[in-house]
């Protein structure tokens, strides 16, 4: 690999990421810590004895590891059933448990409202079952929300999970199980013994990624209406951003809690990683099973699917009825929501905005991301694994911490202030949609070039060929799958992105798809319809990009959701 290369990627890189990564982390910091420029623990100490602040930094810490549990136990079971068993159906199975995925779990509140609301569908059952009195229907959203927030996110968050721990699965060596099966170590004890602790670190950077994203939701708790968590009191304390320094310490708090959760966790749990033989045939160690074991096997998979895509099954009702209310299904049925979906001002331009804020940032990703896989994998670089670490932290920083650290960075007077969102956000939110993406660019790129041997390009590079010119025309064609998939992901989470649609995108006509939709949830009348039939639209297309990258990558989709 060309050194000037490697050099000139490693600069640019170290520049974009101190400029859009380190900070606006540094911009927190400083308002959470600095008063009239001299450093203090006054409002960070504040936030901890404030019962409110403190009230919602408990329940949001209570959100990440409650929705992380519960994740756990849906993901793990499919996981091993998937790697381990043959049964009819198994295909479209896999297929299924990654479709929760596709719908910001915000819009499936609203699918949780009609179905557990005080005249939802699940009091209607109970009502025609006589289990429940009419005039007294129960609101189990009323007290509830909180374990509805955590219950919606492990169903939206479930599969990084499970695509993590099928990657885990897949890189163990049968050979190890074998051995310990030959020493009489079977069934559940060799389960713990030998097989969880060869997952522990795929394990871990999947409950990493869903602790911080269910720790740090923005969008469910505000259209629960659930004031009394960190993210909602965030949101809010935008409005005074200039004159307030407590969102400031919110945010560095919040930032503070990932960080530490995340090292104690390292150290925990991504300690001890094994290196294991090259392994030949695994798919081939998967049993077949009777027809009592598929029928289990089928059952568990069409269960847990049925249960997480509950909520998106109640988008896809709402937008098509004219009228549910105290009833099972919609008493009437309609298309006028998508006629207006189409034809209103609000939701046809959120399309288009989002289709070239996530179309240039998902270019940005292909280009930057490719050149730093290259140097990552292909140079000799020292300090290239610094340069890896930097490009996927943006999964371990809360989207929400990111988000408030491109609004301050960005306000009148400072240095990035021709990038005032308030103004013109348009270049702000690409650059973010580009940061948060990033790492599956880059670490798509990352597989395909590790499981492609460099000696094609040393044999381009013999026959005359100069080293990008190898890259370009041997490397690049054979990973192409690899880097299409990269692409797919980072497109389709850039169109749906929430914490920076909702932060940055103020004005009405720079509004991306998603802050439409939370917009139009909150009109009355025929908005919470288009909402939904606005979700099914973005459903649809990302139901057909995540099952795309799964035929790319495979078993392979699940480390790009590796920190």
């Amino acid at each position: 690999m060309n050194r000037g290369f490697s050099l000139t990627v490693y600069a640019i890189s170290a520049a974009f990421f101190g400029c859009f990564l380190i900070w606006p982390i540094l911009q927190i910091l400083q308002g959470g810590f600095f008063v009239d420029g001299e450093f203090s623990l006054v409002f960070f100490a504040e936030v901890f004895s404030n019962p409110i602040y403190l009230e919602g930094l408990v329940n949001s810490f209570g959100m990440g590891l409650f929705s992380t549990i519960l994740a756990l136990f849906l993901a793990l079971p499919l996981a091993y059933v998937a790697d381990r068993y043959e049964f009819r159906g198994k295909t479209i199975c896999l297929g299924l448990a990654l479709l929760p995925i596709m719908l910001p779990p915000f819009v499936g509140a609203i699918g949780i409202q009609q179905i557990l609301g005080r005249h939802g569908v699940f009091n209607v059952i109970l009502t025609k079952l006589g289990l429940m009195n009419p005039d007294m229907p129960m609101d189990w959203l009323a007290d509830g929300r909180f374990w509805g927030i955590i219950v919606l996110n492990a169903l939206s968050l479930y599969p990084i999970l499970y695509l993590n721990t099928a990657a885990s699965l897949a890189n163990i060596d049968p050979a190890m199980e074998e051995a310990a099966e030959n020493l009489g170590c079977r069934g559940w004890k060799k389960f713990f013994k030998i097989t969880l602790p060869l997952m522990r670190p795929g394990l871990f950077a999947g409950c990493t990624i869903v602790f911080i994203w269910a720790f740090t939701e923005l969008g469910v708790p505000l259209i629960f209406n659930f004031q009394r968590v960190t993210s909602v009191q965030i949101f809010d304390g935008l409005k005074e951003v200039g004159n307030n320094p407590f969102p400031y310490a919110l945010v560095t708090v919040m930032l503070v809690f990932s960080i530490v959760l995340y090292l104690i966790g390292k150290g925990l749990f991504g300690r001890n990683t094994f290196t294991m033989m090259a392994k030949a045939g695994h798919a081939s160690s998967a049993k077949k099973l009777g027809p009592l074991g598929q029928t289990l096997c089928l059952s568990l998979f069409v269960g847990v699917s049925f249960i997480a895509l509950l909520p998106h099954l109640a988008v896809i009702l709402i937008s098509f009825s004219s009228d549910w209310y105290n009833s099972i299904l919609p008493t009437g049925w309609t298309l006028h929501n998508f006629e207006l979906a189409l034809s209103n001002g609000l939701t046809v331009p959120s399309i288009r905005n989002s289709l070239f804020y996530a179309g240039v940032a998902t270019l940005l990703n292909g280009a930057f991301g490719l050149a730093i896989a290259y140097v990552v994998v292909r140079s000799k670089l020292p300090g290239r694994g610094v340069l890896d670490t930097l490009s996927m932290l943006p999964l371990a920083v809360p989207g929400l911490v990111m988000a408030f650290g491109y609004f301050t960075m960005a306000q009148e007077g400072k240095f990035f202030g021709f990038l005032n969102p308030i103004e013109n956000p348009t270049w702000l939110l690409i650059i973010a949609y580009a940061v948060r993406k990033l790492p599956f660019m880059v670490r798509s790129a990352v597989a395909g070039l590790q499981q492609t041997s460099e000696t094609y390009e040393e044999a381009a590079q013999n026959l005359g060929c100069p080293p990008v010119k190898a890259a370009f025309k041997v490397t690049l064609p054979l990973i192409m799958a690899n880097l299409l998939a990269g692409a797919i992901l980072a497109f389709s989470q850039s169109m749906l992105e929430v914490s920076d649609s909702l932060i940055l995108a103020v004005k009405q006509e720079f509004y991306p798809i998603t802050k439409a939709m939370f917009e139009l949830m909150s009109l009355l009348g025929d908005g919470p319809y288009l909402a939904c039939a606005l979700g099914v639209w973005a459903m649809c297309f990302l139901a057909v990009t995540i099952i795309g990258a799964n035929l790319l990558l495979g078993k392979r989709l699940g480390a790009i959701f590796r920190v």
